[in-house]
């Protein structure tokens, strides 16, 4: 197969920040998806309705003229969250859901839950008007390895949400184990994954690869190679609750390669070229448009997509750097190849 013509597709869990540093990566978005999920974590965090709408018509002048790319918009729940802001988010036919990051579990998690018990009326409120619950599923906890937060998460907190609520419908965000690929599995159509990139194609060894690879860390981070073969052999099998959400999360390359580096891949220059590729890898490029274009899109009760992306079987190399404001970021698998290249129309830039 030299050409591979998809739905256009979704992304189900993306980060595009705000000001310039929005202006500098959302086009490559909009080049390759129909629709994307936005993390609400700025400073200060998307907690309101009204930032939600304020922060989605930054995004709409930021877009390139003529685009047709639509954001779905997310709050950012607290400990403080009012039930009604349910009702808000409903009736602006703009949010899709309420994100949970635990407090202080990644970039800008700082306001996020502290307690689970705290978020419950909030919960309540959403399982019984249809909104989706996006979970960033990792413990904090100091005691914790980091590579086993995860699997706590989902022991200690995500298995009481899925039994308190069981209509609520839950995305558990870029899964990284086993443990959470077999507890998706197992519960009924309420809970569903996604699937990042960088989780199908690398495992941990792939953070310390010839010394330190500020560019590879991501939260969750990377994980042993049998985890990731789950990853690869859920998405490959095309069950219906696991799809795309790249969880492209772009940071200058100052604040990557520091003493304390952030956390996060960018891999919007070419996010679906690198699904190809490790859907190739696989032998499953049947299942990419279903996992890419229809499975997000059923899950959250949307209209799939009209028009199609075609993508090529023609490798060629990211590039080494990106303008990110009036600095530079470093795009995922930057200066190598990838195998399949998104073919752009004459004239469209």
């Amino acid at each position: 197969m030299t050409r591979l013509t998809l739905a256009r597709p979704d992304d189900w869990h993306l980060h595009l920040r705000d000001g310039a540093a929005l202006r500098s990566v959302v086009a490559f978005t909009a080049a390759r998806f129909g629709r994307a999920v936005i993390m609400p974590n700025l400073r200060p965090p998307v907690t309101t309705t009204a930032m939600a709408l304020e922060y989605k018509a930054r995004i709409g002048a930021a877009l390139p003229a003529g685009c047709s790319f639509d954001p779905l918009m997310t709050l950012y729940l607290t400990d403080s969250t009012p039930p009604e802001e349910v009702d808000r988010a409903l009736e602006s036919g703009a949010v899709c859901g309420f994100k949970y990051y635990p407090a202080g579990a990644t970039t800008h998690s700082d306001s996020g839950v502290t307690r689970l018990e705290r978020a419950f009326p909030v919960l309540e409120r959403m399982e019984e008007r249809g909104l989706v619950l996006q979970v960033h599923g990792e413990v904090t906890d100091g005691d914790v390895d980091v590579f086993d937060r995860e699997r706590v998460f989902i022991d200690r907190h995500l298995s009481r949400i899925v039994s308190r609520h069981p209509r609520l419908r839950v995305v558990l965000e870029h899964v990284t184990t086993r443990e959470a690929v077999e507890f998706v599995r197992a519960q009924g159509d309420c809970v569903a994954a996604t699937v990042t990139p960088q989780h199908l194609l690398l495992n941990r060894n792939a953070l310390f690869a010839g010394g330190i690879r500020p560019h590879h860390f991501c939260l969750p981070v990377l994980k042993r190679e049998h985890d990731r073969m789950a990853l690869v052999e859920v998405v490959a099998s095309g069950h219906p609750r696991f799809f795309l959400g790249t969880d492209s999360a772009p940071h200058a390359r100052h604040d990557k390669e520091s003493a304390c580096g952030c956390a996060g891949v960018f891999s919007a220059p070419a996010a679906i070229e690198l699904y190809a590729e490790a859907f190739e890898q696989a032998g499953a490029l049947g299942r990419l448009e279903a996992f890419a274009s229809h499975l997000g899109a059923d899950f959250y009760r949307l209209p799939r997509n009209r028009g199609s992306i075609t993508l090529v079987k023609e490798p060629w190399t990211v590039p080494a750097s990106c303008p990110f404001g009036e600095g530079d970021i470093v795009p995922f698998r930057a200066g190598t190849e990838v195998a399949w290249r998104l073919d752009v129309p004459a004239g469209v830039a």
